[in-house]
């Protein structure tokens, strides 16, 4: 932030980059110059981003695209066999307490 007087003026923001969500032609222009041979410092100097931007790379080997992928889901607390064995045992004996299953 620039103080000016008593006003604050807030720096603007990158072009490429809008409320957190990364556009994917900087990240094409990143990948591009990867493949061509230049180095990760390098790539962050011209394209002025930061080296942890540069994980697109890592993205890009992995999964060979550039696209925002979804996240990944929670994963279950108990898996389907677990389920089965958990409601087999309360159908048997449904006095059964919580702690003693």
């Amino acid at each position: 932030m620039i103080w000016e007087g008593k006003q604050c003026m807030s720096e603007q923001k990158p072009s490429h980059e809008v409320k957190g969500i990364f556009r994917r032609a900087p990240r094409n222009r990143i990948v591009s110059r990867q493949r061509s041979g230049e180095g990760n410092q390098n790539i962050s100097a011209a394209l002025k981003v930061t080296n942890s931007t540069l994980e697109i790379i890592l993205k890009w080997k992995k999964f060979r695209t550039t696209k925002t992928l979804p996240r990944t889901v929670r994963l279950a607390k108990l898996s389907n066999r677990g389920r089965r064995a958990l409601v087999r045992e309360m159908t048997k004996n449904p006095m059964v307490t919580r702690t003693e299953l």
